[in-house]
């Protein structure tokens, strides 16, 4: 089977484009599969990485403001849209995929377009609760719709197509006991806190952080694993010290970066986190509790929705950002604490919303469709 993957902008995007590419190749070794994205965006450093081929094509996004400058940048997207249509043209003439497959990014819009309108088979994956501008758009002409949840479902207005399927991880998460991930970290027995902001951080959840682990250690026998971000990097030692709290203490990790997720994650009986869909993904398949913050300038919102979806299953606490303080945070933490019951509930229902079966679902169908 030769597949055509169009997959750009976030990590969000990339992930689940290179989980099923992985897929493909297990199950069916003779397969080609060809990327397409912007030449200078996340995705042709990651793709490369992965080892599989990667082809350029430039585009750019659309500003939503009305400025001069926006207007010019919107102008020169235009152009680069318009542009790409031939290139994809000549592109899928030489590699004739099967299948055309997009995951999301500004390159998806053009490349499915194209491949459909030269009669290949099209599908698109949609990560967020709430489907981007890409994906309402191709819902239209796609032959195939998959989805991370079914709250997508209620804003699309083309639905006959669209299977739940929840978001492909490129690796089964190894899931360890909470004691034995807590001894390979090198924390004490005891409640365990992971935080984190993202990759570069949250002033919010930092400065929520440090109050709640003043309160903690207080209270004594419990322990937090906090990623502070880049942005964090010079300023977190500083509300650690006006919150007095003890750095050095045997229950405490602080990281600018987490780079064993997944031990911590396990060794967590409570996650606080910004809500952005691989996150979520990764939380339901390990079944965790969670207090979410979505990240407020998310394109179209799209954290909230990600988050509601948890809440409304009783499997997380939803908290935006410009709500989010140290009080409220600790409050809730204290709360959960002393509820057994409740936290055990709502890791199962984290549990009952993964979806671990995401990648072969999406294989199975594309080769029903590429026939």
């Amino acid at each position: 089977m030769r597949v055509l993957i169009a997959a750009g902008g976030t990590a969000g995007h990339i992930n689940p484009a290179l989980a099923i590419a992985d897929k493909v190749i297990n199950v069916l070794p003779e397969s080609k599969v060809l990327f397409v994205g912007r030449p200078d965006g996340m995705e042709a450093k990651l793709v490369k990485k992965a080892g599989y081929d990667f082809h350029g094509i430039k585009m750019a996004g659309i500003q939503r403001s009305m400025s001069l400058g926006s207007i010019r940048k919107n102008v020169k997207a235009a152009y680069y849209y318009a542009a790409a249509f031939p290139h994809v043209k000549k592109l899928i003439n030489e590699f004739k995929p099967d299948i055309c497959l997009g995951t999301g990014g500004y390159v998806c819009g053009a490349v499915l377009r194209e491949a459909a309108r030269m009669g290949v088979k099209t599908a698109t994956h949609e990560s967020n609760s709430y489907p981007g501008l890409t994906t309402k758009l191709l819902s239209k002409t796609a032959d195939m719709v998959f989805l991370f949840s079914e709250d997508c479902l209620k804003h699309l207005k083309h639905t006959e197509n669209c299977v739940i399927t929840g978001n492909p991880l490129r690796n089964n998460i190894p899931i360890e006991e909470k004691e034995a991930a807590r001894k390979r970290l090198g924390l004490p027995p005891g409640f365990t806190i992971l935080s984190l902001g993202g990759s570069l951080g949250a002033n919010k959840i930092n400065e929520a952080a440090a109050e709640l682990m003043a309160w903690e250690q207080q209270k004594g026998s419990i322990n937090h694993i906090h990623s502070y971000g880049g942005n964090g990097k010079d300023t977190f030692g500083g509300l650690l010290e006006k919150n007095n709290v003890d750095k050095n203490s045997e229950r405490l990790i602080l990281k600018e970066y987490i780079d064993n997720m997944y031990t911590c994650m396990c060794a967590a009986d409570l996650i606080i986190s910004r809500a952005g869909s691989m996150t979520l993904t990764e939380i339901m398949a390990i079944g965790r509790p969670s207090i979410l913050i979505p990240y407020p300038n998310a394109t179209e919102n799209h954290q909230y929705y990600n988050a509601k979806t948890l809440q409304d299953a009783d499997a997380a606490v939803l908290r935006e950002d410009k709500s989010l303080d140290g009080k409220w945070l600790t409050a809730q933490v204290e709360k959960l604490y002393h509820d057994d019951k409740r936290l055990t509930e709502m890791g199962v229902n984290a549990r009952k919303l993964a979806k671990t079966d995401a990648a072969d679902v999406i294989l199975s169908k594309l080769i029903d469709l590429a026939g």
